[in-house]
């Protein structure tokens, strides 16, 4: 992981609206802003924030921590994501305790919608906060059935399949900012806090 990655976190109100690694989420809050009454909004403020500080942020952040313009569907969605890291109460769950990565079936099927899947995937693909809502932990299934077989081959050897993902031979999917990163935040979120 780059020490120098930089990401973008959008307050309202000091409720975090977006994380991005660009400046593209300040521009989705802003068309959101511009709809909603004068007096309505006190204050949006705008920090940059290392992966490690992003890290730290989403172990701190609960849900009613953020600020999220979506539709009812698209927040259910969030909400899945979020708890695939955070406890109910808004405490991390530590990698080890059953953080995993999900197909978007998966997902789907966790969103009680599981025929779904496109609707589900897209709203993943709206997620407008970044690692704190782990988009970047849903992959295609041919990813998750190549782990599941990795392990299997692994379990007949000293590993034991623990951890060995082989991270780097797998196709992860698409992700706004590059597979390259969403891979590494994967291998940061799932090995280390």
């Amino acid at each position: 992981m780059k020490k120098d990655q930089r990401w973008v976190v959008t307050r309202i109100d000091g409720k975090i609206a977006s994380v991005s690694a660009d400046f593209r989420g300040l521009s989705r809050v802003s068309e959101y802003v511009a709809k909603l009454p004068v007096d309505n909004i006190s204050e949006i403020t705008v920090t940059k924030v290392s992966t490690d500080d992003l890290a730290g942020l989403s172990a701190t952040t609960k849900w009613e921590d953020m600020r999220l313009a979506g539709t009812p569907f698209q927040l259910n969605v969030w909400r899945k994501l979020y708890l695939l890291t955070h406890h109910e109460d808004g405490t991390p769950i530590m990698p080890g305790e059953g953080i995993k990565l999900l197909s978007y079936s998966q997902l789907a099927d966790l969103c009680e919608n599981p025929r779904g899947v496109r609707a589900v995937a897209h709203a993943v693909a709206c997620n407008p906060v970044a690692y704190i809502i782990p988009c970047h932990l849903i992959v295609p299934k041919e990813a998750i059935d190549k782990i599941l077989a990795i392990r299997t081959v692994a379990e007949g050897t000293i590993f034991k399949g623990t951890d060995l993902y082989l991270l780097d031979s797998i196709d992860v999917g698409e992700y706004e900012y590059g597979s390259e990163l969403k891979r590494r935040l994967i291998e940061k979120q799932l090995y280390s806090r």
